[in-house]
């Protein structure tokens, strides 16, 4: 299914193609040839990046910072660093 945006440049691109008089073989494409667009699997999901001490609590980071991490900065006094999880380089896994 085309968007909107897309069938408006598929229409352009037809127009273009009839006002010069081009053929879909000058291209170097036939006319039923398909074009198969490689799709990206998703990234896998982000794993927490952020640790409440005490409640064990997390937060991946992405989007708005949730209750209890703005909580923990503002009113428990923790900082960034002592929230943050240490993430394995490949030397300390193996």
């Amino acid at each position: 299914m085309l968007t909107a945006e897309q069938e408006a440049v598929l229409r352009s691109i037809r127009k273009l193609l009839d006002f010069w008089q081009i053929s879909p073989d000058e291209l170097g494409i036939e006319e039923s040839e398909t074009i198969v667009r490689k799709v990206e699997p998703p990234p896998p999901p982000a794993g927490p990046k952020y640790q409440h001490p005490r409640t064990g609590e997390t937060w991946n980071g992405e989007g708005s910072q949730p209750p209890w991490i703005r909580e923990a900065l503002t009113k428990e006094g923790y900082t960034v660093d002592e929230l943050r999880l240490v993430t394995p380089t490949p030397e300390q896994v193996s």
